[in-house]
């Protein structure tokens, strides 16, 4: 009789073959079904999770600890047994994990302009994410703010391109860590490409108003970081750019991205941008029509559009979509799983090794690094920092003191993108200003604390209570900003201004006559009340994160020196937008007919406790030829009696250029530290590409002719020495 033979394993599942081969293979093996269902990254939120056998996705988001392991167990009984990509919003933390740590948003850990913390930041919530069984984290955003009302302004790095890069490459490196075969690791997006935070009045999602030049001169540069950084998923924007929604983009997706940069990894959609083209946009006449422009446009996965798996298949059996044209991005997003080892080892949920993990102190210590770092000292008449001998008495006030959820900021459990049922982030695992305060404040100092006002709502009936504690105190500490409400997705504003009470609260507060300290606790620049503009100090927190109180008391305090600047402008009124400091030149006129075009506090601007002078700004190479670096170097000082860390700034001006172009555009940045009375010579090695305009054939150019450097402490003009370069 004879014998069986043994069952031959499939080479795909044959790690010593290329991945190039496993690839092969097993899209060989694979129905129309089981391609078009791994091109789709499902919404997991619900129970039911039967659809993993149903449609079988590629991926998943949304969906959390044990209950991962039931998809994996589901998506195993698959005929192929494709393993699950899963992903979820790591924004500032592991954001929707009770208990994660929680840093500053991306605005507020801008401010430290230190790459080396942001890579440490990536590192810390990759290491939290990949215990709970998370592959992939949609962040960073690479977005350039541009209308401060819009509501998304405080997920992105401020104003300046050069910047964005720099930033998002170093959370890259620390999401991705040693490589995608790193076990520590999650995926990095850069996300929205691009162009998605040019909106009209601050809208979310408007038509964005951007030639493919403008694009290219300041919207796609971060991005281009992005791929050299190694970024391995690319999200598109909700946004259309000259009748053309981001997700049918050909030009932006496949011709700059994958062409011209060589990005080799794969692009995802946002939330249903492509059921948006039939149901919004209005752009296709149904889902089989939206599959076809999505995938020739050349994205690789579909979020959250589950008619795209009708659709595509029904494009192919009616012969308007080629089968391979879905075989070349299942393709894709299969190279990325062979890579990252998920067919040997899925990275399943270690919910006991997860438990060490989330918020260690080690973690919760960088997050206090983050928040100290992130702080910027917008004004200060000497109050600051807080002398014991005369502040016995601290009156604490205003409605963000004591709100976690506020210091928190969006995308953490408690904000919109999760239902009220998630529940929010433990409230002992948040040190609020009033928690900070009370821990800190020196033996024998009494704190009273009084909310004052809502944000939410105009009733002053707290006011009188506010004012009699600031009576009684030597100090008063007002912290105010913004609400959830008023941020986020779809939460644009009209207005910058303070809401609620709150401007009648610093009112009043103005009126006692007693020093104050203006604490704001805010997602985006708001415009400031003349009350809280005489106030003898303004301490710029944005949303601190989970340890933001406890830096915001230190600083008050003076046990840290605050060292962050601005990375975007503070408006004196909503009317100035757009305030960014890198304005293109040619307008009548400096000012507005009733007020000034300035910003209130510019970009790059910082106070320190202590002060600095620079001098000896030196071009050790006057003239440059192609392919030559500008070197230069600048003595800074630290003049004060206290140490104290600077963080010195260098800007080009092209002189005269074949296009119009940008006043100044930063190029290069230190962070020094100096002793008090120390002395150094801070160096710069800026490359020939950062001399480029881009011209009027939208083509990335060094023009020869006169140049400008210009090094200081910020943006502002009467900051910044200046000197002469030639480009021949």
């Amino acid at each position: 009789m004879t014998q069986n033979a043994p069952a031959t394993t499939p080479a795909y599942h044959d790690p010593s073959l290329s991945v190039e081969d496993r690839v092969a293979d097993l899209l060989g093996r694979m129905t129309l079904e089981e391609k078009v269902g791994q091109l789709m990254l499902w919404d997991a939120r619900e129970e039911d999770l039967s659809f993993i056998n149903t449609r079988q996705p590629g991926s998943l988001l949304h969906i959390l600890g044990a209950k991962i392991n039931r998809a994996m167990d589901l998506a195993s009984r698959n005929r192929l047994g494709i393993p699950l990509l899963i992903g979820e919003d790591g924004i500032h933390g592991h954001s929707f994990w009770k208990g994660a740590t929680i840093f500053p948003t991306q605005l507020a850990m801008a401010g430290a302009w230190n790459p080396e913390m942001l890579e440490k930041v990536g590192r810390v919530t990759a290491e939290e994410m990949c215990p709970t069984g998370i592959h992939w984290t949609f962040s960073p955003v690479l977005c350039l703010s541009r209308d401060l009302r819009w509501g998304r302004t405080g997920e992105t790095f401020g104003e300046d391109p050069y910047l964005i890069g720099e930033f998002a490459s170093a959370l890259i490196r620390g999401y991705q860590g040693k490589g995608l075969s790193d076990p520590t690791a999650v995926l990095a997006t850069a996300k929205h490409y691009a162009g998605y935070s040019e909106t009209q009045g601050g809208r979310d999602s408007s038509e964005a108003d951007l030639s493919r030049r403008k694009l290219r001169s300041y919207f796609l540069p971060p991005f281009k970081r992005a791929v050299q950084a190694g970024a391995m998923t690319f999200m598109t924007g909700y946004q259309s750019i000259e009748g053309q929604p981001s997700t049918v983009n050909h030009w932006l997706l496949v011709e700059v991205l994958k062409d011209e940069w060589g990005f080799k990894g794969v692009v995802v959609t946002d939330w249903d941008n492509v059921g948006s083209l039939v149901k919004q946009q209005k752009i296709c006449a149904d889902f089989a029509e939206a599959a076809i422009v999505a995938l020739r446009a050349g994205n690789d996965i579909m979020m959250t559009t589950p008619e795209f798996y009708e659709g595509a298949i029904e494009a192919v059996r009616t012969g308007r979509l080629a089968e391979a044209e879905i075989d070349a991005p299942c393709a894709r997003l299969l190279t990325l799983k062979f890579r990252m080892g998920l067919f040997e080892n899925p990275r399943r949920p270690d919910l006991d090794r997860a438990a060490i993990e989330v918020n260690r102190p080690d973690h919760r210590a960088a997050n206090l690094d983050a928040a100290r770092q992130s702080l910027i000292l917008l004004q200060n008449n000497g109050l600051l920092p807080l002398d014991a001998a005369k502040t016995k008495t601290i009156a604490v006030i205003g409605p963000n003191a004591d709100d976690d959820m506020s210091q928190l900021g969006d995308w953490c459990l408690g904000s919109s993108q999760h239902p009220a049922a998630a529940g929010k982030q433990p409230r002992e695992k948040t040190t609020t200003v009033l928690d900070g305060i009370r821990a800190l404040a020196p033996a024998g100092t009494t704190i009273l604390f009084e909310k004052g006002c809502s944000i939410v709502e105009g009733d002053l009936s707290g006011i009188p209570a506010a004012v009699a504690a600031a009576q009684k105190a030597d100090v008063v500490v007002a912290v105010v900003g913004d609400h959830l409400k008023y941020i986020g997705e779809t939460n644009s504003t009209a207005t910058l201004e303070l809401q609620g009470g709150q401007v009648a609260l610093l009112d009043a507060l103005e009126k006692t006559g007693k020093p104050m300290v203006v604490v704001l606790v805010n997602s985006k620049p708001l415009v400031l009340p003349a009350s809280a503009k005489c106030a003898a100090a303004i301490l710029e927190g944005f949303n601190p994160g989970m340890e933001g109180g406890r830096a915001i008391a230190e600083a008050l305090f003076g046990v840290i020196n605050p060292c962050g600047k601005l990375t975007i402008s503070i408006p004196v009124h909503v009317g100035q937008q757009p305030v960014f400091y890198s304005q293109v030149r040619g307008q009548h006129g400096d000012r507005y007919a009733d007020m000034t075009q300035e910003p209130l506090f510019p970009f790059g601007h910082g106070l320190s406790y202590t002060s600095y002078r620079y001098s000896n700004l030196q071009l050790k190479t006057p003239v440059l030829t192609k392919g030559q670096s500008a070197k230069v170097s600048v003595d800074v000082q630290n003049i004060g009696k206290r140490d104290g860390i600077e963080i010195v700034q260098a800007y080009v001006t092209d002189v005269v250029t074949s296009a119009t172009w940008v006043n100044k555009a930063l190029k290069g940045f230190a962070r020094v530290a100096l002793a008090a009375g120390e002395k150094k010579t801070v160096e710069f090695e800026l490359p020939f590409e950062a001399f480029e305009i881009v011209n009027s054939e939208g083509i990335n150019v060094v023009e020869p002719g006169d140049f400008e450097l210009l090094v200081g402490p910020s943006s502002r003009d009467r900051d910044l020495l200046k000197v002469p370069l030639r480009v021949e």
